[in-house]
């Protein structure tokens, strides 16, 4: 009983970091729609004047949202999405009262608008929502219009706040990068150990953890995705743009290097639950692999493009054109693996594709 009790332990843990890490990667966010509901109301209410103005801090936290993603897009089409459906909902309720019927065309006209203006699904939801929620309060005639001055209030307010970014999105997409360089070293190096012993538990191991990856792939797709949405939509990020595209540029290679990886994992797996040996040297090909692959970690860190690991890189290459062959096939298919990761290595340190398939000799 203790057994499971320990497992359900540690997954909670894993649980609440994951929570937590979660939060405090939105955390910046979360404050940011905060403060622009707090002053997109004190703008609607002390400044302007307006009553119970509450569509102010809507629009301002609907238009945030919690991702950097197309944010100047998402703002304008819900800041005119909100202000559409309450304009049309404070003239109908105006003109025709409200009611059940009344209810529905308000949302047919505030969508069919919306549509008729080439918009998109968050913009005609916005209208719909926003319309419906104008209608079910029922206005007197002295509140039309306010709160479609609301909306742009709010909306305005999210249009500033949008352009105030913090760094960090700038940073993520390098550090996910070096994190998965990383995870493709400590792969590599467990494989070569696993060629070395043949342990059939510590390959299986290795296998189930190598699977475990494609998150690593998402995360850093999500953060060059989220840098780029930052640099595009900051002007005070603009600097920033080329070396967060050059990061964006790695995302393939990189993915290509860890699916390579899995394979030489898999097959290194074989390997140990078939008992056939695999050559000392393709062992010793893999551990200096895992260190050039450290190495192309530690300039991503840094924040460099990793051509200070070409050389390291370039040298396993170099090594795998000179090893001994086997006539095991599974033996053929890791060394033909190790290859594959280099030549994916060298596109991360900044190489083209053609000359990193010519830099690596052809095997004897």
């Amino acid at each position: 009983m203790e057994v499971p009790l320990e497992q359900m332990w540690a997954r909670s843990r894993l649980s609440v970091r994951g929570r937590l890490a979660r939060w405090r990667s939105k955390s910046w966010v979360v404050a940011q729609c905060a403060i622009a509901a707090g002053v997109a109301w004190w703008i609607a209410a002390d400044l302007v004047g307006h009553e119970t103005p509450f569509f102010a801090p809507i629009a301002a936290v609907v238009s945030l949202g919690t991702s950097y993603g197309q944010r100047l897009r998402r703002v304008v089409e819900v800041t005119l999405g909100v202000a559409i459906g309450v304009l049309v909902a404070d003239l109908l309720v105006t003109w025709i009262g409200s009611g059940a019927w009344q209810l529905g065309l308000i949302v047919l006209l505030a969508m069919s608008t919306a549509l008729l203006l080439d918009a998109g699904i968050l913009f005609v939801t916005q209208a719909a929502v926003q319309s419906i929620v104008v209608a079910a309060l029922v206005p007197g005639a002295e509140g039309a219009f306010l709160r479609w001055t609301d909306a742009l209030i709010g909306g305005g307010v999210a249009l500033v706040a949008a352009m105030i970014v913090p760094a960090a999105p700038l940073r993520r997409p390098r550090e996910q990068a070096a994190a998965v360089a990383r995870k493709i070293a400590e792969l590599l190096r467990a494989a070569s150990d696993v060629m070395v012993d043949g342990e059939v538990d510590r390959a299986l191991a290795l296998l189930a953890d190598a699977r475990a990856t494609d998150r690593m792939i998402r995360e850093l797709q999500a953060a060059a995705d989220e840098g780029m949405s930052v640099v595009s939509s900051s002007p005070f990020r603009l600097r920033h743009r080329e070396p967060v595209r050059r990061m964006v540029e790695l995302v393939d290679p990189l993915d290509r290097a860890l699916r390579s990886t899995r394979v030489l994992v898999r097959q290194t797996s074989v390997a140990a639950y078939r008992r056939r040996a695999v050559p000392p040297s393709y062992a010793v090909l893999t551990a200096d692999l895992a260190a050039a692959a450290d190495a192309v970690a530690d300039e991503l860190a840094a924040n460099r493009l990793a051509e200070g690991a070409r050389d390291a890189v370039l040298a396993v290459g170099h090594a795998t054109g000179r090893v001994e062959r086997s006539e095991v096939l599974t033996s053929e298919a890791i060394l033909a693996q190790v290859r594959a990761i280099v030549a994916d290595l060298l596109l991360v340190t900044g190489m083209g594709p053609l000359e990193a398939t010519d830099a690596i000799p052809p095997p004897r």
